[in-house]
């Protein structure tokens, strides 16, 4: 039986007609079986896919044949075939849903004025060189870094990307705009804007980690700067990139340690609660009670 994978991936770059490449890549998963989210908008597409080894690679090889996307880092992690229900491929005015479309800015290279990229090595290095400098920013949902963060990370305040702008504009973090600030997310792509949104708005030396938490996980496993768990927008709820993981959570009912989140049992709801094994086994404990049915990151990928 032949391996299934799941791939992620991002690239930022001119897209004159959104549709049309919405009606390629929707072809192409189809004749290949392929299942997961990709979102495609005028400034590039974002995407996971899960499916056979085999398949992943045609599909990697056929859309590298677009120009645009030639340089697209694939991600690759394990799946077990039913990653995604089904596939789901749309068009948006973002990739990332900051509210801000007209704010960014992409050209074949990518994001304009956004931070620099770091390799994972080159993240340890910084932090190393000027420990007392170095400071992590999650470009996260915080419900997302209850489970995984890297150490002494500021996690902001926000359920959405959405908000993010006002965050960051509220004047909570100016005393950080001279200091060196390392961005990071799931894949890398949520960090590509937030970058873009903080150096326009006055940070002078802002980073962000290449290929997100999910290549700086697969380099140094649990043995580098990066604590916990890392949520994930698919069936596996989160991966981890050792077998001696640290589990940060803490179940919402009694407090112990936790890494395993629960979809509420209020159907309208799309919040997510963190619970242990003994908790969850009882039904009341997996309600919130809250709405999210709106949350322009319900189909967030990286």
């Amino acid at each position: 039986m032949e391996l299934s994978k799941v791939i992620l991936y991002y690239g930022f770059t001119p897209i004159s007609d959104p549709d049309a490449m919405k009606l390629w890549q929707q072809t192409l998963c189809e004749s290949l079986n392929l299942t997961g989210r990709i979102l495609i908008s005028p400034h590039g597409i974002n995407g996971t896919l899960g499916g056979d080894m085999s398949a992943l690679k045609k599909y990697v090889r056929a859309t590298k044949s677009y120009p645009g996307f030639k340089k697209i880092d694939f991600k690759w992690s394990e799946g077990n075939g039913h990653d995604f229900p089904r596939l789901k491929v749309r068009v948006r005015d973002e990739l990332v849903a900051f509210g801000n479309p007209t704010e960014l800015k992409v050209d074949i290279n990518g994001v304009v004025g956004g931070g620099t990229h770091l390799r994972p090595e080159e993240v340890n290095k910084l932090v190393e060189d000027r420990p007392e400098e170095v400071v992590f920013f999650d470009g996260r949902n915080a419900f997302e870094a209850k489970i995984g963060k890297f150490k002494d990370a500021i996690v902001p305040d926000v359920t959405t990307s959405r908000d993010f702008v006002k965050e960051i504009e509220s004047g909570k973090y100016d005393h950080l705009k001279n200091r060196p600030i390392i961005t990071y997310c799931t894949g890398g792509i949520r960090c590509e804007v937030l970058s873009s949104v903080m150096v326009n708005r006055g940070f002078t030396e802002v980073y962000q980690v290449k290929g997100g938490i999910v290549r700086y996980g697969k380099q140094f496993g649990d043995k580098g700067l990066w604590e916990g768990s890392l949520y994930t927008f698919d069936a596996r709820m989160a991966i981890d990139f050792s077998n001696s993981s640290k589990v940060i959570g803490t179940c919402e009912v009694c407090s112990k340690p936790s890494k395993q989140f629960h979809n509420c049992a209020n159907v309208s709801c799309h919040q997510l609660v963190l619970l242990c094994d003994a908790c969850a086994e009882i039904q009341s404990n997996q309600s919130c009670f809250h709405d999210l049915s709106n949350n322009p990151d319900s189909e967030l990928i990286g």
